[in-house]
């Protein structure tokens, strides 16, 4: 089986690696990644423990994903993880 793969405008080939999950333990909720995402992919949630005002990101459009990682690169705690589609 092969991967999911795009041409650069010089004619090279690339594997885009769209988000497979966020780890919400150690995610802080900061929404950097859900401002630089253009696509509607993340979506905040708020953890619901005695009134705690914690939220983090969830995956809530992962079909929006197109693969630029731009929510990984700005993430201080390096909570997304990717992964290429087979097709």
């Amino acid at each position: 089986m092969g991967y999911i793969t795009g041409v650069r405008r010089n004619g090279t080939e690339y594997t885009p690696k769209f988000i497979a999950a966020i780890v919400e333990e150690t995610c802080i909720g900061c929404g950097r990644c859900f401002k630089v995402c253009a696509h509607d992919v993340l979506a905040f949630e708020e953890l619901d423990e005695d009134d705690s005002a914690k939220m983090f990101m969830t995956v809530a459009n992962p079909g929006n994903c197109i693969g630029c990682q731009a929510c990984g690169r700005t993430c201080s705690k390096k909570c997304f993880s990717f992964e290429a589609v087979e097709i």
